[in-house]
């Protein structure tokens, strides 16, 4: 595999892992159900951490490498999309820091966010996903284009990495919009949510 390739998979690397949690506070609901409901938001954010650590990184290879080759930066759509996911991304891991994980909202501006929160990380999965395959057919079409048609183990390869992301994105879809995976309601975490809401709004815990 040509050094260009390599590099560009560690950038696709990057935002493949975007991909792969961006709602992973869905998932470890459905696997965690008995655990605390605070304990999964903390490895939900810190999993969006070493995910944006890990793009950042791809990122960074990415511009060292068209510096000493001399490849402009910033022109394709693969890189416009890119940049716009990774912004984006780190905009939507602040806001779910301050809304749910250490919350300085009311308690009713955090329930009218989840819905936006919720939409934004499946637009999130959705942009990951299309841009690692734009990236993925744009370097082929760079390194290989004269025996890409011939099925080179690069190309090969490459292609099956695309399959892949993209079966991912139809499971995970699937998984999110269907109510019977979703993490079961918790007495316990509802009763606390209420108490805490009735407090904020400036009544008492048993005002009706």
């Amino acid at each position: 595999m040509t050094m260009p390739l390599m590099v560009e998979d560690i950038s696709t690397e990057g935002l493949a892992s975007l991909s792969i949690q961006t709602h992973s506070e869905q998932k470890f609901g459905k696997v965690f159900r008995n655990e605390a409901k605070r304990n999964v938001k903390i490895l939900h954010g810190i999993i969006h951490l070493l995910a944006l650590v890990v793009s950042i990184v791809g990122i960074v290879a990415v511009f060292d490498f068209h510096r000493a080759a001399k490849i402009p930066d910033m022109y394709s759509l693969h890189s416009w999309c890119g940049m716009l996911t990774i912004i984006l991304f780190c905009v939507q891991w602040v806001m779910g820091l301050m809304f749910f994980l250490f919350p300085v909202a009311s308690s009713w501006l955090r329930a009218s966010y989840l819905p936006v929160h919720v939409f934004c990380g499946l637009v999130l999965v959705v942009m990951s996903i299309g841009t690692s395959l734009l990236g993925i057919t744009e370097k082929l079409l760079f390194s290989i284009m004269p025996t890409y048609s011939t099925f080179p183990a690069e190309g090969v390869l490459a292609n099956v990495l695309g399959l892949v992301l993209v079966l991912f994105g139809v499971v995970l879809c699937y998984l999110i919009t269907r109510e019977e995976f979703r993490r079961p309601p918790n007495p316990e975490e509802e009763s606390l949510s209420v108490h805490f809401k009735t407090l904020t709004e400036g009544g008492t815990p048993n005002s009706p």
